[in-house]
Order: C-alpha cells, then sequence, then structure tokens
C-alpha cells in the first residue's frame, strides 16, 4: 500500500465513522458520529454540513496521531449530491423521505424495466432516480445545465480533493440509473438527459487527486495525501469478504448486517447471472461490484426491525455477555412457538405487503429477544434462497456477532458453509482492499454450528402461516 497511514470515512446510514489504518491493514483508530436528519423544503435530508463539521474535526486527530497518506470514503447508497457554482446546491435527499403520488406515478412511467435495470421500484425515494425526479419537481433550476451530480461517495471525495466523479456501485444501486449488465447509462437517464449533470463515472480504486489547500490547513494534513473516489458500503464488504480464501474466486454469497440485510451473491461465473430469475416485487435486485460484475442481491430492514421489535430501551440481541442465555432461551421460544410474522417496514425485504405483527409475544425478555433473532433469520433465509445463495454464505457486520441469528441461519441451510468475520471492521477493510488488493484478512473466519434445537418444523409452521396470509390477502 506504500507508506503512510489510511483513513477510511464511512458515512453510513445510521452512523458516520473514520477509521485509520497503517500500511499492513492494521487499524489504529476509530471514531463515530451518529447521524441525523434535517427538515428541508418539502423532504427530509441528510444532515451533510453537521457531517462535514465532525469531519473535519475528526481528521484533525487522526492528523495528529499519524502521517496521512491516503483518504477514501464509503458511504450507503440511495444519496447523491447536486452542486452548482461548487457548492451544494440543495440538501441531499434521505432515502426516507415521501415523494408525492402524483410525482412518483409519473416517475415510474419514465423507469426502464427490472429485466434492463436490475432495480426494483422501491418506496420512498430508495430509488435515486426518484429522489432526482422529485428534486426537479421541486425546484427545477436544480437540475438546469451547469449543475452537476455527484454519487454519496463521492461527494465526500470532491469535498476532501475538489475533483467531482460518480461510480459503478453507487450507480448500479437500485437507483435506476445505470445498466448493469450493459454497464451503461440507463434509457432512463438519457431521456431525461441526467447523463449530461452526472459527474464522470471513475474506478472505485482510482485516485482522484491531493486534498484541497483548504483541507490541509483546516485539518493539519500533509498537503500532498491524495483522496481516492470511494465505494457503496455493502460492495466494501463484499471486497473485505474476497480476501478470505474460503470466499475467493468461489460461488459465494456475503449477508452484510447493520441498518439493512444486504445479501450479495458472487457467481462462480458472469453467465450465471440472470436479472429474469429475481423476483422484482420481493426486493431482489441487481448490484455492481467495484469491478463491473454484475451482483444478484436482495435486502430487508434487519436491523430496523430488529430494533422495532426488540424495543429501544432493551439490551441488544448482539451483546456479547447475554449470547449464552439467549442461546438458552431458543428451546422455550420453539416449544411455546413464539413467533414474529413480517414485515414491520413495509414496502421491503422478501415480503414488502405482510403486516408485522407478534404472535404469543414472550414476556421474558431473553426469550423476547432469541425469538427477534429466529425471525431475522427466517427472514434472512428467504432472501438468500431469492437470488440462489449455495455452498458459501459469509456473514458480517454488526449481527455476526448474534449467536441466535447466525446460529439459526445454520441451522436452515444445512447444505452450505455458514462463516461470520470480525464485525465493525470489514466494510473499513474492504475500502482499503481497493488500494492494496492483495491484502489478506488477519484473522481466518469462523465456522458457525448449527442450534442444538431444531427449528425446522417451526420455520415451516411459519412459513405456512405467512403462505395463508398472503393467499387470503
Amino acid at each position: 500500500m506504500g507508506t503512510g497511514a489510511t483513513i477510511v470515512v464511512d458515512v453510513g446510514k445510521t452512523l458516520t465513522k473514520l477509521s485509520l489504518w497503517d500500511e499492513a491493514g492494521n487499524q489504529l483508530a476509530r471514531v463515530s458520529r451518529p447521524n441525523q436528519r434535517v427538515k428541508a423544503d418539502g423532504y427530509f435530508a441528510l444532515d451533510a454540513h453537521g457531517i462535514d463539521a465532525w469531519l473535519i474535526h475528526a481528521l484533525s486527530q487522526f492528523a495528529e496521531s499519524a502521517r496521512i497518506a491516503r483518504i477514501i470514503p464509503v458511504s450507503h447508497g440511495a444519496a447523491a449530491a447536486i452542486l452548482r457554482d461548487g457548492k451544494l446546491a440543495a440538501p441531499p435527499m434521505d432515502y426516507e423521505s415521501e415523494i408525492p403520488a402524483s410525482v412518483r406515478d409519473a416517475y415510474d412511467k419514465e423507469r426502464d424495466l427490472f429485466k434492463e435495470s436490475g432495480s426494483p421500484a422501491l418506496p420512498q425515494g430508495l430509488n435515486l432516480g426518484a429522489q432526482l425526479a422529485y428534486l426537479q419537481h421541486l425546484r427545477p433550476e436544480l437540475l438546469a445545465p451547469g449543475a452537476t451530480i455527484l454519487t454519496w461517495p463521492q461527494y465526500w471525495s470532491w469535498r476532501l480533493c475538489g475533483v467531482a466523479s460518480t461510480e459503478v456501485t453507487s450507480l448500479g444501486c437500485h437507483s435506476d440509473l445505470w445498466r448493469p449488465l450493459q454497464q451503461t447509462y440507463s434509457d432512463l437517464v438519457l431521456r431525461l438527459r441526467w447523463h449530461e449533470r452526472l459527474a464522470p463515472v471513475r474506478s472505485a480504486g482510482e485516485i482522484l487527486g491531493p486534498i484541497l489547500p483548504e483541507i490541509a490547513e483546516a485539518t493539519g494534513l500533509p498537503p500532498d495525501a491524495v483522496v481516492y473516489c470511494g465505494v457503496h458500503d455493502s460492495n466494501a464488504a463484499l471486497l473485505a469478504a474476497r480476501s478470505f480464501p474460503q470466499i475467493s474466486q468461489k460461488e459465494s454469497t456475503v449477508l452484510s448486517t447493520g441498518t439493512w440485510f444486504v445479501a450479495m451473491r458472487s457467481p462462480a461465473r458472469r453467465s450465471d447471472v440472470s436479472v429474469e430469475d429475481l423476483a422484482e416485487s420481493r426486493d431482489c435486485l441487481v448490484n455492481v461490484d467495484a469491478y463491473g460484475m454484475p451482483i444478484p442481491s436482495s435486502r430487508f430492514m434487519g436491523g430496523r426491525e430488529i430494533e422495532l421489535l426488540s424495543g429501544i430501551d432493551t439490551r441488544r440481541i448482539d451483546i456479547v455477555p447475554d449470547q449464552p442465555a439467549l442461546v438458552a432461551a431458543v428451546r422455550d421460544v420453539v416449544m411455546s412457538n413464539a413467533h414474529v410474522h413480517p414485515t414491520f417496514t413495509p414496502g421491503v425485504g422478501p415480503f414488502p405487503e405482510n403486516k408485522g405483527a407478534w404472535v404469543r409475544e414472550p414476556t421474558d425478555q431473553y426469550a423476547r429477544r432469541a425469538a427477534v433473532c429466529l425471525y431475522a433469520a427466517m427472514v434472512a433465509n428467504e432472501s438468500l434462497n431469492l437470488i440462489g445463495a449455495r455452498e458459501r454464505i459469509l456473514v458480517e457486520g454488526r449481527f455476526a456477532e448474534a449467536q441466535v441469528f447466525v446460529r439459526a441461519l445454520a441451522s436452515l441451510r444445512p447444505r452450505d458453509q455458514i462463516f461470520t468475520s470480525l464485525a465493525h471492521q470489514d466494510v473499513s477493510f474492504g475500502a482499503l482492499r481497493l488500494i492494496d488488493p492483495t491484502l489478506q484478512a488477519q484473522r481466518r473466519l469462523e465456522r458457525v454450528e448449527p442450534l442444538e434445537v431444531d427449528i425446522r418444523q417451526y420455520n415451516d409452521a411459519w412459513r405456512a402461516e405467512i403462505d395463508s396470509i398472503e393467499a387470503a390477502r
């Protein structure tokens, strides 16, 4: 990777995180900030200015710890920034903003077919194209000639080095803007002439330039520190997973867990990718990896649902000291058939039209959280089935430490090898591998053992209830 340290700027949906890494790929420090959303004129917006102020302060702290040579940004999908006259022209839209039905109906008539774009029609602003259409509706001058559209990771690379760009992992992230099999803009982009506003497409691991002089002055960073283009966070997790010998160059699927649970399958051959085999109505899509490869994917808002079901004031399901008690509670949950019907985040996931509900909700907090883990595993299992996941499945991110969840997944998929990797570092480590693809994971994957309690009949009964509900709807 060369001399000097690297900073990964990870702008997530819930948290913004900065991590500091040495030349060998060892993490030296990590700081984070909870994100907020702010009210804009007609929508909720991402707190770009708040993140910016915190970022400058955090960069200053890291500048005192090591000589910084490189910075690479990572962020969630379904976000973009519009520049005019060299500055942010409007607050970037939060993808959970509602878009008026009249705007959405008109937009839906312009979208490419799913079989062409790999982007399903999603609620709120989860299709980036729908965000742009709504902003154009609210303020037509925003996207008039002279505007520059940046995907969200690339907004932060532009903020640090002044070079505007876009990149395929964000363009190809359920955006309606990209055709992943043809590796080109969608017809929607061409018809609306957005291709004239989108910044040039650059490679995720490409150096855009040195940091701006004002950034160097404000932070104390060396003026020759360079900024890389950056990458979508789930794709960074995929890159991290490929550092393990059990995953690299093999048929495998990464299940990235956070606010969203995103399953991304790396087929053994490019010819194995077929958009026609994916269920548009069940939140399947085609992502694009950092090298342009189409990646069959599925998702649901697992972390959000776990929080809603567990309760804000309840201990998290991934708290390490609680794991033995949570595993022990599984037997009572299965015996009492306490379970959860999907879904508590309407419009997304494999059961987007279902209304979430508890059935025989436990009063004991351990049993309740164990039931939540089983629910998350059963929904994740459905998502994995939808994309043909097989052979090797790696669970990464925060919920890889939730033993009931990962062991339940192993119980439901006895033909597959289920692995976990160290939580909290994989996205950042994946970004590092864009800079140095030879970096190898320094820890082995952990093979997950199934639960001692047989949950197959529990799962079958759960699935039969959902089928009955869907048939009656």
